[in-house]
């Protein structure tokens, strides 16, 4: 097997619809895996981009099959806030058409080496690395200690999003405060 091949049927990052790039719509996400020490489990990281909220999955290899289970699981409860997907050119995306299907969106890949194009999945796997450093074997990462992570990182006003945090807009939730004023 090839290594170096590229991923069949793939369609090129400039093909995406200028409304991703926009930020302004619910729906639009990147993805991207990260391995721990020596290769060992690894996860795959989803943020949509104009929200910055974000799934974590473990798995136990990058084969495509475990990244696709990993994905529907994930993101088909939300498949009506999915509308496209990029990925970069890794060969555990391989499976991005039966993906397309799964979720009902367009699949889209970076430019080879280009990994600024998905500028949010990598800052984002850069605050993940904060919880789980490179060095920690991810196969003895709990579920418990996934879903703490996806709470902190959800629930962090951003200075980006007008220090609203990732819940509220994925969720369009409007808070308004409230002042007691006294006599």
């Amino acid at each position: 097997r090839d290594r170096r091949g590229r991923i069949r049927d793939r369609t090129c990052i400039s093909e995406r619809p200028e409304v991703v790039d926009r930020r302004d719509t619910i729906g639009h996400w990147e993805g991207d895996t990260i391995v721990g020490k020596r290769h060992s489990g690894a996860a795959i990281t989803m943020v949509e981009r104009a929200s910055r909220f974000t799934c974590v999955s473990k798995m136990s290899n990058r084969k495509a099959a475990s990244v696709r289970a990993a994905l529907r699981r994930r993101l088909k409860p939300w498949c009506d806030r999915v509308e496209t997907v990029t990925f970069d050119n890794g060969h555990e995306f391989a499976a991005h058409k039966l993906i397309e299907k799964d979720l009902g969106a367009k699949t889209y890949f970076a430019e080879p080496y280009s990994s600024w194009q998905r500028g949010t999945n990598e800052n984002t796997n850069g605050l993940i690395r904060q919880y789980l450093p490179k060095a920690r074997d991810l196969k003895t990462v709990t579920g418990s200690e996934i879903r703490m992570i996806e709470n902190r990182l959800n629930n962090r006003p951003r200075k980006c999003l007008g220090y609203r945090t990732p819940h509220e807009l994925f969720y369009n939730e409007e808070h308004e405060l409230t002042v007691a004023l006294r006599d």
